[in-house]
């Protein structure tokens, strides 16, 4: 014995070394127990009369510790894997129901039995963490109720314990033996908490854990910055077959991070600075969408587990692609970012009005003089003279109307296929201006007027609007190539023209005063039959808008000046030229051009 209680000691100075899943209160044990490591040294002469006594009041609490409770929590966290494996098995069944021929008694029966396991999993979860919160007061209790019988033990059996131990040893004893009631005591009033905790649970409607159950009417947070949630992830096993895993994503910042199941911390999977998210269809999945590069790239696709998922997800990746996290108050800016849609109901049907209200002094800079014109607030036409009611919106690039009028006129047959033809090559050679911006196509429709700027505004309101309505995600990325001659939609992975306008058909361009990234233009075409026809045009940029708006105006100032020789030198002194002295500098947008191409590079690289 006397051999065992110098093994004690050591063991009491070592426990400061173990390490449980919650470390709650340990400093104080560790402190307690360093002081009885002093006091079993004084006490190291045992006496075999000692072993029943020992044997009941410090052995036997220790091999229950280590038999019931250590047992249990080990016990209770197999049977929580057991049940979050069943719940992978069961929603991995739910997520390969078929989204053509669906089959509502086995859609019924695959999500009961996914509510059932999720409810089994969630009470093997709490059954789990409340053994866990349990242990954190127990392992406390375990160590110093022992070494408390034990000390009380040697006490009372030696005669001389009163001249061995002092008054403060008993006080300590005594203030040792309240701790061990209080912890007691927190102990009890967790469990009844727990308890309460499971029959609430238990009491909760089995709808809760249904997935999908508002697919009817989910209630959408369009003004996300951030989001977390499992998500299943394609992957690519050959030529034709994918398979799909399902893990756990956040985002963080502007990066999408994923966190596969047993790891201690996410990866980054996915940065999402400029990138375009957009809804797209899986012919074996439901709720599924695609991220796509800032260089036009495909890049992950993932499936949500329900329509609200689904959508707030798109939402969250749209409103930090567009790095709005950056900002002093990130929800702020995704409320007014996405405000624009909401102005749909508003009983103020010109979107120019409500500028005027907001800027009521604002001035517009005339580009060719320098000069300062206030802007046009009187006489702001009603949206029904601008725009027609009820007039339908494009969401896609490919303009049929364009190519009927073309053969009508009688002119150049426009490729079926949208590719351009090698004048085009000689046209580029031609221009003074070039300059390359990349645009998302977000909508078109025809309009009555291009006397002011107010049908551009007003185009933007009904397009953004009818997006958010009908919950349109997809946006066609291009590259606009600005001109002295024209304005060009380029595919960005093929470098084919999908359509081209003539510079002076242009008749009104503008950019977004709130929102710099929106940019529109008006198109003002003739009809053979002496008829005219005017489209607007809305696109979401890269980079402000009013650097298009200047491109285009530089452009046109370039047509006018072409005749008159003395003015077209004027202008060329006036504006920087490239090293070839071939094409027009506009401010640094050709250095960020050049970064965009060389980040293009090495991404394909």
């Amino acid at each position: 014995m006397c051999l065992a209680t110098q093994q004690l000691s050591k063991q009491l100075l070592a426990y400061e070394k173990q390490h449980f899943a919650l470390g709650k209160g340990d400093e104080e044990v560790i402190s307690t127990l360093h002081y009885f490591s002093k006091v079993v040294d004084e006490l190291n002469i045992l006496h075999s009369e000692l072993a029943k006594q020992l044997a009941d009041t410090m052995v036997l609490p220790i091999i229950q510790f280590r038999e019931k409770d250590l047992t249990e929590v080990s016990t209770l966290k197999d049977l929580f894997g057991l049940a979050s494996n069943e719940h992978d098995v069961s929603m991995a069944k739910y997520s390969r129901l078929p989204k053509r021929k669906e089959n509502e008694k086995l859609k019924a029966e695959v999500a009961k039995e996914v509510a059932n396991a999720r409810r089994k999993q969630h009470l093997s979860s709490l059954q789990y963490y409340c053994a866990l919160n349990a242990l954190q007061y127990r392992k406390r209790v375990a160590m110093m109720e022992p070494m408390l019988g034990y000390t009380r033990g040697q006490i009372n059996f030696f005669k001389k314990g009163a001249e061995m131990f002092s008054k403060r040893m008993d006080s300590f004893l005594s203030s040792v033996s309240d701790m061990v009631q209080s912890i007691q005591g927190e102990l009890d009033a967790e469990a009844e908490k727990m308890r309460v905790s499971q029959q609430d649970l238990i009491a909760v409607n089995e709808s809760v854990y249904t997935p999908d159950s508002d697919v009817t009417s989910p209630v959408i947070n369009r003004n996300l910055i951030q989001k977390a949630g499992y998500l299943n992830l394609r992957n690519k096993t050959g030529l034709v077959t994918t398979t799909w895993e399902r893990l756990y994503f956040f985002t963080q910042g502007g990066n999408l991070m994923c966190q596969p199941r047993g790891a201690v911390a996410g990866g980054l999977i996915q940065d999402l600075d400029n990138c375009s998210v957009m809804a797209v269809d899986c012919e074996d999945r439901r709720y599924c969408f695609q991220i796509t590069t800032p260089t036009g790239k495909a890049g992950i696709t993932l499936q949500a587990e329900s329509k609200k998922e689904y959508e707030e997800w798109i939402c969250a990746i749209n409103n930090i692609s567009r790095q709005i996290y950056l900002t002093d108050n990130p929800e702020a800016a995704a409320i007014k970012l996405n405000q624009t849609a909401l102005q749909a109901v508003t009983p103020i049907t010109s979107f120019g009005k409500k500028l005027e209200v907001r800027h009521p002094s604002q001035n517009v800079k005339n580009m060719e003089n320098d000069k300062i014109i206030p802007s046009e607030s009187a006489g702001i036409q009603d949206s029904t003279q601008l725009i027609a009611p009820g007039t339908p919106i494009q969401f896609d690039i490919v303009l049929p109307a364009m190519e009927f009028l073309d053969q009508n006129r009688g002119g150049r047959r426009a490729n079926p296929f949208g590719e351009s033809e090698d004048s085009s090559k000689d046209e580029e050679e031609d221009s003074l201006l070039q300059q390359m911006f990349i645009v998302r196509f977000l909508g078109s429709m025809a309009v009555q007027s291009d006397a002011t700027s107010e049908v551009i505004y007003e185009a933007m309101r009904q397009v953004l609007a009818a997006r958010a309505i009908h919950n349109i995600f997809r946006m066609t990325e291009s590259h606009l190539m600005v001109t002295s001659k024209n304005l060009r939609l380029i595919d960005p992975q093929t470098q084919v023209t999908r359509t081209s306008f003539d510079l002076p058909t242009v008749t009104q361009f503008a950019a977004h005063q709130d929102n710099r990234r929106l940019i529109g233009f008006v198109v003002h075409l003739s009809e053979p039959v002496g008829e005219e026809s005017m489209s607007a045009y809305v696109f979401e940029s890269n980079t402000e808008g009013e650097k298009i708006c200047y491109a285009i105006s530089l452009g046109k100032e370039i047509i006018e000046a072409r005749k008159d020789p003395e003015a077209l030198a004027q202008l060329m002194k006036s504006v920087p030229l490239t090293n070839d002295g071939k094409f027009i500098l506009l401010n640094d947008e050709s250095e960020e051009d050049g970064a965009i191409r060389e980040q293009g590079e090495e991404s394909e690289a």
